[in-house]
């Protein structure tokens, strides 16, 4: 019985020994290990990084030369590797869903833009309608689009194509007559239905006026609406990003946190997000942050956003003085500001992280003066946003760096917008749009995102946009108000460190430090080492998310 006890006991000791010498088991044991690398840990001051030790989704390592024993060592031959990016405005859902629709975003004539249309029309089955589009009247100098266009050719078939800003869209006669829009129809408050001489509606719709055609068009099923997500993650991994910020609501009866809670339960879901709710519907969604809380580290749920106003191409941004070309139009708010204050403060009340879309100087202030009012002395620790915040006065670039709310914005839109934006607001009023130096010089917050599928969701292209300034007409080869240039590491934390910062996530993200999120991307260049210009030709090698690797270029 001693010899039986004994035996085990020594074969007991053999296995410890055995486990405490064979590396596959060793708790500090790394499952994959990146070596030879260019490493940018977004850490301020840091030191060079050539190597990095991932383990169970977090980093085990990040340092220039000692060891690390791995399941899996992975050459990095030199390449440049970075914090994932952080996209701060997606729209998620209407980016994937334009991905499988008509593409007009680069129609430069009418008759491009109308051939399209009616092309697509005639591949769509019967009772279906004609979305998306994401057309630009500026690339054929300007003039709007009319129904009459497409009418003729499009009688049957129900046409709703939208601006690329998402505050304007274009609507046939079809449409128009399933909802109900004719020549006796008023426009809802804080939109408006564009008419001709004789009264007609032209078919064009500005904000709210949106929602009268919106609130009609059959909602996609659950199977539409999956392929749609696996679209715009598929195209959004190719890109580098790990994370999204979805800010809007999509327009059926499900919304935009019902969508990405299908993805996760049907495990499609590989990116990270964050989702927030209209403001409008800021009630229906703290009942669900109650009913249901607000997610976890890969699916972030109780946000609320909301919008003082329109957009610049549209119109609809809102001014102190009248657009230069249209000088009846300051642009106006979509809500009344009043409204919109009280809703502001009842979502502060419920602690939900708000985002506030302001584009125009006056819808700016408008949105500073409400959060000061709101917050008093405790303003910076709500980590309040403004989105876009395009056209400040130097007055409220200076407000946000004294208050810590952060500016949310979309650098791709300078060089786009950048081609006839000053035909609009004019010299003076332009030296302090998409203002990134001046953001950065007063010590605010600068976070970076795309507004896709408004602008290209490629983060590289943003850091190139913000780094160069030079519009997409070829017209400003030294950069649009060039003095608001950026570096391409201020442009890379903007997308990196302060968007994990302004999602209260820099304590697991935004860096690669040991112990954070083994997030990051492996670029083929370094952003910071090659010509401004070349910027935009980087390619992402990979994607890896929670340490694994979601997307890699094939040779």
């Amino acid at each position: 019985m001693i010899k039986h006890i004994l035996s085990i006991f020594l074969l007991a000791l053999m296995a410890a020994f055995s486990a405490c010498s064979n590396p596959t088991v060793k708790a500090d044991m790394a499952d994959t290990f990146y070596v030879n690398g260019n490493i940018w840990t977004g850490v301020k001051g840091a030191e060079p990084v050539d190597r990095l030790a991932v383990k169970a989704g977090n980093i085990l390592y990040a340092g220039a030369s000692k060891p690390i024993e791995a399941h899996k060592v992975v050459d990095l031959g030199g390449r440049f590797v970075m914090p994932g990016f952080i996209d701060n405005h997606v729209h998620f859902m209407e980016g994937g869903a334009a991905l499988s629709s008509v593409d007009l975003r680069d129609a430069k004539t009418p008759a491009e833009f109308s051939k399209r249309i009616i092309d697509y029309a005639k591949t769509r089955p019967e009772g279906a309608w004609v979305l998306n589009g994401n057309w630009d009247h500026e690339l054929w100098g300007g003039e709007l689009p009319h129904k009459s266009w497409i009418d003729a050719q499009t009688e049957d078939i129900p046409v709703y194509v939208i601006r690329l800003d998402g505050h304007m869209a274009l609507a046939n006669s079809a449409a128009l007559r399933l909802a109900g829009i004719d020549k006796n129809t008023q426009a809802p408050e804080g939109g408006e239905i564009l008419r001709g001489p004789d009264g007609e509606p032209t078919g064009l719709l500005k904000d709210n006026a949106l929602n009268m055609v919106l609130s009609i068009i059959p909602p996609p099923s659950d199977d539409e609406l999956m392929e749609q997500f696996e679209n715009a993650q598929t195209h959004a991994l190719s890109l580098g990003l790990t994370k999204v910020h979805a800010v809007t609501g999509y327009p059926t009866e499900t919304t935009m946190r019902d969508i990405f809670e299908m993805a996760r339960a049907r495990d499609i879901m590989k990116i990270r997000a964050f989702v927030s709710t209209p403001i409008e519907d800021w009630e229906n969604g703290l009942k669900a942050v109650q009913a249901r809380g607000r997610g976890d580290d890969i699916l972030g749920l109780g946000g609320i956003k909301g919008l003082i106003d329109g957009s610049l191409g549209s119109g609809t941004a809102w001014f102190y003085e009248p657009y230069s070309d249209e000088p009846d139009n300051s642009g106006f708010p979509i809500v009344e500001p009043k409204t919109f204050a009280d809703w502001m403060r009842a979502v502060d009340d419920a602690a939900m992280p708000l985002t506030i879309h302001a584009i125009g100087d006056k819808a700016i202030d408008v949105a500073i003066s409400a959060m000061r009012d709101i917050a008093g002395d405790d303003i910076a620790a709500r980590r309040y946003r403004i989105e876009h915040f395009q056209h400040p006065s130097a007055d409220a670039i200076q407000a946000i760096a004294d208050s810590g709310i952060i500016a949310s914005m979309q650098p791709y839109h300078a060089i786009d917008d950048g081609r006839w934006a000053q035909g609009r607001i004019g010299a003076e009023r332009a030296k302090t749009t998409y203002a990134f130096r001046s953001i950065v010089d007063a010590g605010a917050i600068l976070t970076f995102g795309s507004d896709w599928p408004v602008a290209p969701l490629s983060p590289i292209k943003g850091v190139y946009a913000a780094v160069t300034r030079r519009t997409t007409d070829d017209a400003n080869p030294d950069g649009w108000i060039p003095e608001q240039k950026i570096t391409a590491q201020e442009a890379m934390t903007a997308y990196t460190v302060s968007n994990a910062f302004a999602m209260r996530e820099e304590d697991v993200s935004g860096t690669l430090e040991a112990g954070k999120r083994a997030d990051f991307v492996v670029l083929s260049n370094d952003p910071r080492a090659v010509s401004p210009v070349n910027i935009q030709n980087i390619s992402v090698l990979r994607t890896v998310i929670n340490g694994e690797t979601v997307f890699e270029k094939t040779p």
